[in-house]
């Protein structure tokens, strides 16, 4: 899905399609009426006349799906406003996962194809940087023409966060294994692109990570203490 160190990813199996290309007509498609579809090929089947899902497996894959299309017409919509190529290079490969991911979630629903579930991928840039450094003031824009590369950045950490919320959730109400997986990978491939960015951010000041007084960590930490015995418990 992404090239890091010339590995090339994909998701559930499938190859990566072109940027941008071949969702238009299928994003348009997934209102009301097309959960009905979906739905409807899930009862009919088209490999599989057997498949059957739960009523909480549809609702809550149609809002994934849902979510997702609206977080790769976001993604398109930031990439005018990138200047840094690092986070450039970032959007893209993330915004060409869930393209795929998306894809690959609709040819299942559709009894079109089988799943490998393949989360997102990303390289470990180092060690977070704690505690703060003179952080800049943030305040909203007035135009969209002040939309810099912090704000991509931390509309894409937002994206994320609650992409993985939503697919968290979606797996806990699968009934389907199958789907199930793909729902967890979906929720590992989020929680995955989330930390990617907030690596970016954290290298550049962005975000930056707080901390508490050393005596306040540590005396939070040592009110946690193990049982004396260790864990078994005794049956009276």
């Amino acid at each position: 899905m992404q090239n890091f160190g010339g590995q090339n990813q994909s998701m559930y199996g499938s190859p990566l399609t072109p940027y941008g290309r071949n969702f238009g007509g299928q994003a348009g498609a997934m209102g009301m009426g097309g959960m009905n579809t979906m739905a409807t090929a899930m009862r009919t089947g088209g490999q599989n006349q057997n498949q059957k899902q739960g009523a909480h497996e549809i609702l809550m894959v149609h809002e994934v799906l849902t979510h997702t299309i609206d977080t790769i017409n976001n993604f398109e919509l930031y990439r005018q406003h990138v200047k840094d190529s690092q986070l450039a290079n970032i959007l893209d490969n993330q915004l060409q996962h869930m393209q795929s991911g998306y894809q690959n979630i609709v040819n299942f629903m559709h009894n079109r194809g089988t799943a490998h579930a393949v989360p997102y991928r990303a390289p470990r840039s180092g060690s977070p940087a704690y505690g703060l450094r003179n952080p800049s003031p943030q305040m909203p824009n007035t135009s969209m023409n002040q939309m810099d590369d912090r704000d991509v950045a931390s509309c894409m950490l937002g994206c994320a966060k609650s992409s993985a919320i939503m697919c968290t959730q979606a797996a806990l109400e699968c009934a389907d294994p199958t789907l199930r997986n793909m729902m967890v990978s979906c929720s590992q491939s989020s929680i995955n692109q989330a930390y990617e960015v907030f690596q970016y951010m954290n290298q550049r000041g962005m975000y930056q990570v707080p901390t508490l007084a050393d005596n306040t960590t540590q005396t939070m930490v040592n009110t946690y203490q193990a049982p004396q015995g260790g864990m078994q418990m005794q049956m009276q």
